[in-house]
């Protein structure tokens, strides 16, 4: 019996090195990707807010000011001044009242609207600085997965004054890569969404953001062969067409 024991384990011990390299995830290669630093105007992108209904009129705000958190002034080394995301807003009554700070972009009509961003590999967490008022309101993000499903994850509690560091864990749960060649390739950041509590002061209320990024498996989901996957049949490499239903003139 102890023969069977000892021979099973060391079977799986030489499976488990002869698995070859290439087949295996990369999970080393991991960096951390900014999204906005706000310090300069995004290339990419601009930063939008919207309301619920019972918004003040010329609510909400939005500006970029001249700050930084103290734990970031040591090693701010750009020649023009940092900056921060600031959003003001106030609210008519008390109850179920939002307000959502989102990517937005220019089409070619010149109207704006709302942007996701992309992110890269497949994301740990997202981090960010966040100035908080001490109001009782809730902060979110929320990102979209490669089915096109919206998840909300709960960042923290607004009610601490001054900035905090957060960080916000993606779960597992979330798909951040498709089995379909046809699907999204990556998982997109939405926004965030403040929630004021029913019984919490409305009048007036300041929220500032830092620092927007996030650590990324950038490799994980690279295989051998990953070019072939956007490949279309309808044009060649070389622009021509690929069709086997095209009939050549010595056929005719």
């Amino acid at each position: 019996m102890k023969k069977g024991v000892v021979f099973s384990v060391s079977l799986a011990l030489v499976l488990a090195f002869c698995v070859p390299a290439f087949a295996q995830p990369n999970v080393k290669s991991v960096e951390t990707i900014s999204i906005d630093d706000f310090d300069t105007e995004n290339e990419e992108f601009a930063w939008k807010v919207q309301a619920s209904r019972f918004v003040a009129e010329g609510y909400p705000k939005q500006q970029y000011v001249e700050a930084i958190p103290n734990a970031l002034r040591a090693i701010y080394e750009k020649d023009e001044p940092a900056k921060v995301l600031g959003v003001n807003i106030s609210f008519n009554r008390k109850g179920e009242n939002w307000f959502e700070i989102f990517p937005s972009k220019a089409g070619e009509d010149g109207e704006e609207s709302p942007y996701e961003y992309h992110f890269k590999g497949i994301v740990d967490h997202v981090d960010f600085w966040v100035w908080g008022a001490n109001y009782n309101y809730k902060l979110e993000m929320m990102v979209r997965d490669v089915y096109g499903i919206v998840h909300v994850l709960p960042v923290c509690q607004l009610n601490f004054s001054g900035w905090k560091n957060v960080v916000v864990n993606i779960p597992k749960t979330i798909h951040q890569t498709a089995r379909l060649r046809t699907a999204p390739t990556s998982m997109t950041f939405v926004g965030f969404r403040v929630r004021t509590d029913p019984d919490e002061y409305v009048d007036d209320f300041n929220i500032f953001f830092d620092q927007l990024q996030y650590s990324s498996h950038v490799m994980s989901y690279i295989y051998d062969g990953f070019d072939l996957n956007r490949f279309s049949f309808d044009e060649g490499s070389d622009g021509s067409s690929n069709s086997s239903n095209t009939t050549s003139e010595e056929g005719k």
